[in-house]
C-alpha cells in the first residue's frame, strides 16, 4: 500500500468512528410513544436527524440547521441549510424557528437537542438589540484574528438571544437530552456550538476581554452594554437548566483510538500525541516537524515504521489575501520545516470535509512536495506568507477532496514515517 492510501484509510477510520448513524442510536431516550420535539444545529445535524428517525416509531417533530451541502433526506425532522462559518439570514430564521417551538412546553414535554460543531454560526438568534449584520462583522473579524473557538465562542454566547444555556432555559420545565458531537479542544459543552443548553461559565466582560485582546473594534452601545452585564448568560446552576442533560457521544479522542487502532492493523505503530492542539497552524507545522525528524534520525519518540496522529483546532491569522485553510496552512509549514527529509508523509483534513472557505477537506505532502513546487514556479515561503497554501496543493494535485463528511470531530492530522 503506498503511504497515501495508507494515510486516507486512517482518515477514512476517524470519519467512522463519528459517523452519526453508528454514535446516535446508543444515546437516544427510551421511546415509550410519547412526543418528541427534535431541535438541532451543526455541520452532523442533518445525519443526526436521520439517525434519530430510523430509530424512533414514536411521535416526532422538529426541525435542525446545518451547513449548505450537508443536508440528508429527512421524512419528520425538517432539514434546513445556512451559511457557515459567518452567519446569514437563513441561519437566523432557522434559530427563530426553533425557539419558538420550545416555548411554552410544559413538564410533560421532552425535547432531543443534536448539537455539533459549526452549531455557532448556524444558530444564528441575535440578542436584543444586536443586529445580525453587527454580528457578521464581530464573527468575520474574531475568524481572521487567530483568536480560539473558545474565544470565539465566549463572545458569540454574549450577543445571542439562543446560546449559552438560554435555549434550555427557555424550554423549561419541558425535560431536554442533548445529544453532541464535539470539535473543540477539551470537549467542553459550554463552548461546543457555544452550549445551547449548557450553563455559561464565561461572563460579558471575558467577551469584552476578548474583544479587546485581539483589537476588535466594539459598537459603542454594544460595549456599554457588555460592560453593564446586560447581555449576561445563564450560569451553571440556574434552576431553568435543572431539567436538561448532557452527552458527548463522539469526539477527537475517539477518531483518534479509531484511527490508531487502523494503524496497527497494517503494521504501523500509532503514537496519539494529544487530540486538543491548539496555537498558530503554521507554529504547529514547525513542531511537528521536529517531532517526526526525532523519530526518523533517533527513534525518538517512536521507532519507524510509526505515524504520529493529533487533533484540535489550530488557528490562522490572517495576514494574507491567499486561500486556504488551517490544515493546508500547517502542511505547507510542516513541508518547509522538514525541508523534503526522506520517508516522511503527512496528511492533515478537517473531518466536516471542508478546511476554510474551499471545497477540500485538507492536502497530502510527501517528500517530493517542495521539489515539485518549486520545478512547478511556486514561491512556498511566499504563498505561506500570503496565506495561500490552497494554491500550492490545487497547483500540485496533492489537495483531499472528499466533499461533506456530515460530522465534525475537528482536525486530523498524521505525520508517517516510513
Amino acid at each position: 500500500m503506498n503511504p497515501r492510501e495508507l494515510l486516507r484509510r486512517l482518515f477514512d477510520a476517524a470519519i467512522a468512528a463519528a459517523d452519526p448513524a453508528q454514535c446516535v442510536p446508543p444515546h437516544l431516550p427510551p421511546d415509550d410513544g410519547g412526543r418528541l420535539i427534535v431541535i438541532g444545529a451543526g455541520k452532523a445535524a442533518a445525519a443526526m436527524a436521520q439517525a434519530v428517525e430510523r430509530h424512533w416509531s414514536g411521535p416526532l417533530e422538529g426541525r435542525v440547521v446545518t451547513r449548505y451541502g450537508h443536508g440528508v433526506p429527512c421524512q419528520r425532522i425538517e432539514v434546513v441549510e445556512a451559511a457557515h462559518p459567518v452567519p446569514d439570514a437563513a441561519g437566523a430564521a432557522a434559530a427563530d424557528f426553533i425557539f419558538g417551538q420550545i416555548f411554552g412546553l410544559t413538564v410533560a414535554d421532552r425535547v432531543l437537542a443534536l448539537v455539533s460543531g459549526g452549531g455557532s454560526a448556524l444558530l444564528a438568534a441575535p440578542a436584543a438589540g444586536v443586529t445580525l449584520a453587527g454580528k457578521r462583522a464581530l464573527t468575520s473579524a474574531l475568524l481572521k484574528s487567530g483568536a480560539s473557538i473558545g474565544e470565539i465562542n465566549c463572545v458569540r454566547k454574549h450577543l445571542s438571544a439562543i446560546k449559552g444555556g438560554r435555549l434550555a432555559a427557555a424550554a423549561y420545565p419541558a425535560s431536554v437530552l442533548t445529544l453532541a458531537i464535539s470539535d473543540v479542544p477539551g470537549d467542553d459543552p459550554a463552548v461546543i456550538a457555544s452550549g445551547p443548553t449548557v450553563g455559561d461559565p464565561t461572563t460579558c466582560a471575558d467577551a469584552l476581554r476578548v474583544l479587546d485582546a485581539y483589537a476588535i473594534a466594539v459598537p459603542p452601545e454594544l460595549r456599554r452594554r457588555l460592560a453593564s452585564g446586560e447581555l449576561e448568560t445563564p450560569k451553571p446552576g440556574d434552576p431553568r437548566l435543572a431539567r436538561s442533560d448532557f452527552r458527548l457521544i463522539a469526539s477527537p479522542c475517539q477518531m483518534l483510538e479509531a484511527a490508531a487502532a487502523e494503524a496497527q492493523r497494517l503494521g504501523i505503530t500509532p503514537l496519539i500525541l494529544g487530540d486538543a492542539l491548539e496555537g498558530e497552524a503554521r507554529e504547529v507545522g514547525k513542531l511537528m516537524a521536529g517531532i517526526a525528524k526525532s523519530c526518523a534520525e533517533h527513534g525518538y519518540p517512536a521507532k519507524r515504521p510509526c505515524v504520529l496522529l493529533s487533533g484540535g483546532e489550530t488557528t490562522v491569522t490572517v495576514r494574507g489575501d491567499g486561500r486556504g485553510g488551517r490544515n493546508t496552512e500547517f502542511l505547507l509549514a510542516l513541508a518547509l520545516a522538514l525541508d523534503g527529509a526522506p520517508g516522511i508523509q503527512a496528511l492533515a483534513a478537517d473531518t466536516d470535509g471542508i478546511d476554510g472557505s474551499e471545497d477540500n477537506a485538507g492536502a497530502f505532502i510527501g517528500p517530493e512536495t517542495l521539489l515539485r513546487a518549486r520545478a512547478a514556479g511556486l514561491d512556498v515561503p511566499g504563498h505561506l506568507a500570503d496565506n495561500d497554501a490552497w494554491t500550492v496543493f490545487s497547483r500540485l494535485g496533492d489537495l483531499l477532496v472528499t466533499g461533506p463528511t456530515r460530522t465534525n470531530v475537528n482536525d486530523f492530522r498524521a505525520v508517517l514515517i516510513g
